[in-house]
């Protein structure tokens, strides 16, 4: 089944259910609405924005180093991170290992773009928390900027994290994460390069 045929498949499976509980409530009768079709067609269908995450794709060696507070000595560690398109080239799915103060650590993350609210998206989830971080953003020459927010352990509110991502060609792109630190100020706490395997 072709890309646009899942697509046409999932857009008629949704309006045909709100047709269908509109009816059963007695608001009208079950009928196929062109624009609500098309407008679904275009939200589900991947565009040129998606297309620019492809340069992310692939196997990469991988370093992170990171500061837990300002000033403090860094933290460093190497791993590996496959990312690979799914569902149709809807969304990209980063899956990362390696290992943290002696022990091992893994994450996922998918990245997307969505066509409804013209922005691009970021989650991840690793073995080290319960917590899912999510983030939107956007793309400016080879830079894209996240802002998002989970939960801080030591007080559980949200706490803000921004992120950089700079792509310096096919095989290098390098992250970097800003949180605040003791005193509310956004410092430096992660940067995480990529070399794509050879």
């Amino acid at each position: 089944m072709t890309r646009s045929r899942v697509t046409l498949a999932i857009a008629l499976l949704f309006v045909c259910s709100a047709a269908f509980a509109q009816h059963e409530h007695g608001t009208q009768k079950p009928a196929m609405d062109p624009a609500m079709m098309k407008a679904m067609m275009e939200a589900g269908t991947p565009g040129e924005p998606h297309k620019k995450l492809d340069t992310f794709a692939g196997k990469w060696d991988t370093k992170v180093t990171s500061w837990m507070v300002p000033g403090a000595d860094p933290m460093t560690m190497e791993g590996t991170s496959e990312t690979r398109w799914v569902m149709g080239g809807r969304y990209l799915e980063q899956k990362f290992s390696g290992s943290f103060m002696g022990m091992p650590f893994e994450g996922i993350g998918y990245t997307g773009y969505d066509n409804v609210k013209k922005q691009y998206w970021s989650t991840w989830m690793d073995n080290m928390s319960t917590a899912l971080f999510a983030s939107t953003g956007a793309l400016d020459g080879s830079t894209w900027s996240f802002t998002g927010s989970s939960a801080d352990p030591m007080t559980g509110k949200d706490m803000r994290a921004d992120s950089k991502i700079m792509v310096a060609d096919a095989d290098h792109h390098t992250m970097e994460m800003w949180a605040p630190g003791p005193d509310g100020k956004m410092f430096k706490s992660m940067v995480m390069t990529y070399s794509r395997k050879k």
